[in-house]
């Protein structure tokens, strides 16, 4: 299998790039899933990514690190203060002079205002947090920040979109924006919008990260993958964010 979709790969990067899909042409992954996988993201007492939201909304209301202090004692029990945060992210961090993920926020919330540890990019705890503040947002517009500080980023994400890596030479626009809509490996290529993470993944049968999926699709591609919180990782995301604006966000999404 890994022979044929090499092949498939290599086949697709000798084609000329057909360029980015057009505003009026943009679909989220859900509206390419099955009817019954979309029944299952639409329902949440079926969605399982509704498990790591509880889990979060536990997380939101527990005191953590030396601060002895909770999500929740700043940012109210409910979290509905955080109603369109995760439409607006990455955004622009001062202290750093760089964007900033969502996750990167939530860790840096935790050392700096609650004493606490950060939460490494894939750890259940991390997700959960990550999928109760998205929830909140769920319905809202993906809207990333107006901001003129974000431009060099933005353009560098969508360098990195369109960059040729690895082994098969190949990169994300050939997939996503060329040839989405096709198959590979039996499997619809969706246009790659990242509206709705972390997501569940029934490939995966457990709740992932962008980063997570970022790195499956580098591996695919025989390129090294960008550790989750790099500067590359990072601006990828902006621009996705960019590219998918309009969109609704979906977290917990449900994608096969």
């Amino acid at each position: 299998m890994r022979a044929i979709l090499a092949a498939l790969l290599i086949g697709w990067a000798s084609v000329a790039s057909a360029g980015e899909i057009p505003l009026d042409q943009r679909l989220s992954g859900f509206d390419q899933m099955q009817p019954e996988t979309q029944a299952m993201q639409r329902d949440d007492t079926a969605n399982p990514g509704m498990l790591a939201v509880r889990q979060g909304e536990g997380l939101w209301r527990r005191p953590a690190g030396t601060s002895g202090k909770a999500c929740a004692d700043c940012h109210g029990a409910d979290g509905t203060s955080m109603r369109g945060v995760s439409a607006r992210y990455p955004a622009f961090d001062e202290a750093r002079g760089r964007p900033i993920d969502l996750a990167g926020r939530i860790n840096q919330c935790r050392t700096e205002r609650q004493g606490a540890p950060a939460l490494a990019s894939e750890a259940g705890d991390a997700l959960a947090l990550a999928a109760f503040v998205g929830r909140q947002s769920r319905g809202k517009a993906v809207a990333p920040p107006d901001d003129a500080r974000l431009a060099a980023f933005t353009a560098n994400g969508e360098r990195l979109f369109r960059a040729r890596m690895g082994q098969l030479n190949f990169s994300c626009s050939q997939c996503h924006d060329d040839n989405w809509g096709r198959r590979l490996g039996g499997s619809t290529i969706p246009q790659g919008h990242a509206n709705g993470y972390p997501i569940y993944r029934l490939e995966w049968q457990s709740m992932g990260s962008l980063a997570r999926r970022l790195r499956n699709c580098m591996v695919g591609m025989r390129a090294e993958p960008f550790a989750a919180g790099s500067a590359e990782a990072i601006d990828l995301e902006l621009y996705l964010a960019s590219r998918g604006r309009g969109l609704t966000v979906e977290t917990p999404a449900v994608r096969p």
